[in-house]
């Protein structure tokens, strides 16, 4: 009946200043009266979204929800996900804005848009939707985010991870591990598939290449807060063990002042304590405990006088120890007699002999750490100096427990300790206890997509006595992966450029 009223309101797009104004607030207004003109009315719609006059756009955008009825919601969604990439930030707001309101109308529409961007869309747009989900999804309530909606996402999130840089990798476990339905031991589970074949462990490990020695920390990194008792690190740890040990001095990274060596050992540490069922024990624990002895020098020769006979004192590099004697404990826990059935009896004496030689350099240190942190409290132990001292005290105590194990005949593997680098669990009695047994707690219930590295403090300790880096580092802060997708991980292929309304 109104029809030319309406079409006259639609050519007001391409009037004046006022025009637009006036067209912009009741193309929406009087969308639903004609379903004929849906089309022409989006379209004019859009034509404002992007017109020269900021105030225009911004009403435009502002009211593009009300056109999301219906078929047209996805094509809606699709629209708002490129005008993600403006720099306006009230621009900006008002398409996040909207897009939350249309989720909260049909979520797998929207869903539908944003993913058919994020696999097809411009990079700034695809990056900005990545982002989108990650910030945004956790914010919705859950009559919003159901089973159904997660599954959608986990499936069009497969997808887009066949073909993703490290940072979008690392944003894509945020997003996934957030979702309700992959808490459960059956979901986590199947995060840790998905990232190990992200991680591609059935591949050749090249230590000199920079890229792939970064994939793999990358994807460990994520995979580790998922690990608890009922979901195990077997095939992680037995990949660390027969490729990444063996080649632990010749790895690279692309990242400065990073100690990649210690970087590995940590993670390997975090991991022994969830593997499970090893094909290969023997064989991947003779390789522990042969880059272990790499680091537990013999004593050094006494000449007939009793003076040291010329040689330097070895130096004791007790944070790469910690790592490495943990995981041998954790893993030596499920071929108790390695020790003394496995290993010839000139081998056990040579051991024995590098275990006293480190312990008596480790109870020296660890009375010089007590003396200089003797009465100091509160503020005192926040300086620099004594938080390496703090530190420093727990790697040599974890290490003093776990030789003494060692030293029972036969060895035993009973001694748990909390890594040192690890927060101190602040429980009660019983389930301190319980926490100790698996060493770090199981991950909570929530677990986060990245672990929470970035928490820990990264400490400079002397040079010479432990190694020059007692703390860890997080990829995420400091951009991981080189370039942009095409590199890091495997080029994307040609994807359509330009707006794809």
């Amino acid at each position: 009946q109104h029809k030319d009223a309406y079409q006259a309101i639609l050519d007001g797009v391409k009037g004046g200043a006022k025009e637009k104004r006036l067209a912009a607030q009741f193309i929406p207004k009087f969308f639903k009266h004609f379903p004929e003109l849906a089309d022409s009315a989006i379209n004019a719609q859009l034509d404002l979204c992007e017109d020269e006059d900021v105030s225009i756009r911004r009403q435009a955008i502002k009211e593009l929800p009300q056109f999301a009825t219906g078929d047209n919601l996805p094509r809606v969604a699709d629209i708002l996900t490129q005008l993600l990439q403006s720099d306006d930030s009230a621009e900006f707001n008002l398409v996040n804005n909207a897009l939350l309101s249309i989720f909260k109308m049909d979520a797998k529409g929207t869903l539908g848009g944003l993913f058919s961007q994020i696999l097809q869309g411009e990079d700034i747009v695809r990056e900005r939707a990545i982002k989108f989900l990650s910030t945004k999804l956790k914010t919705l309530p859950e009559e919003v985010m159901t089973k159904e909606v997660e599954e959608f996402i986990l499936t069009e999130s497969k997808k887009v991870l066949e073909d993703v840089t490290g940072e979008e990798f690392v944003l894509f476990m945020k997003i996934l591990s957030g979702l309700k339905s992959l808490q459960t031991v059956s979901g986590r589970q199947q995060l840790v598939e998905l990232v190990a074949e992200q991680a591609d462990l059935e591949q050749t490990f090249n230590p000199s290449d920079p890229d792939c020695v970064d994939r793999l920390l990358q994807c460990t990194r994520q995979a580790v807060p998922l690990f608890s008792k009922n979901v195990h690190s077997t095939k992680f740890v037995t990949y660390f063990c027969e490729h990444v040990l063996p080649n632990l001095s010749s790895l690279t990274t692309p990242v400065e002042g990073l100690d990649i060596q210690l970087e590995v050992l940590k993670l390997l540490a975090e991991m022994s304590s969830f593997c499970g069922d090893m094909e290969k024990l023997e064989s991947n624990l003779k390789k522990l405990f042969d880059k272990l002895l790499e680091y537990m020098p013999l004593p050094p020769e006494e000449a007939e006088n009793g003076e040291n006979a010329g040689n330097e004192e070895p130096k004791l590099q007790f944070s790469y120890v910690e790592c490495l004697l943990y995981s041998f404990h954790q893993l030596g826990r499920k071929l108790p007699d390695f020790l003394t059935a496995k290993l010839n009896a000139e081998k056990l004496k040579d051991f024995k002999i590098r275990l006293q030689y480190f312990a008596r350099g480790l109870q020296v240190y660890i009375r010089q750490l007590r003396i200089a942190l003797q009465g100091k409290t509160g503020e005192a132990l926040k300086t620099e100096e004594n938080k390496i001292k703090v530190v420093a005290l727990k790697i040599t105590n974890n290490i003093n427990v776990l030789i003494k194990d060692l030293f029972h005949i036969p060895p035993s593997y009973k001694s748990t300790v909390t890594l040192s680098w690890k927060p101190v669990q602040k429980a009660d009695a019983s389930q301190k206890r319980a926490s100790e047994d698996t060493t770090s707690s199981s991950p909570p219930k929530k677990a986060s997509a990245g672990p929470k590295r970035d928490a820990r403090q990264i400490y400079n300790p002397p040079s010479g006595k432990y190694s020059s880096n007692l703390g860890s580092f997080s990829y995420e802060q400091r951009g991981g992966f080189r370039g942009g997708r095409g590199r890091g991980w495997g080029g994307r292929g040609n994807r359509s450029r330009g707006r794809i309304y």
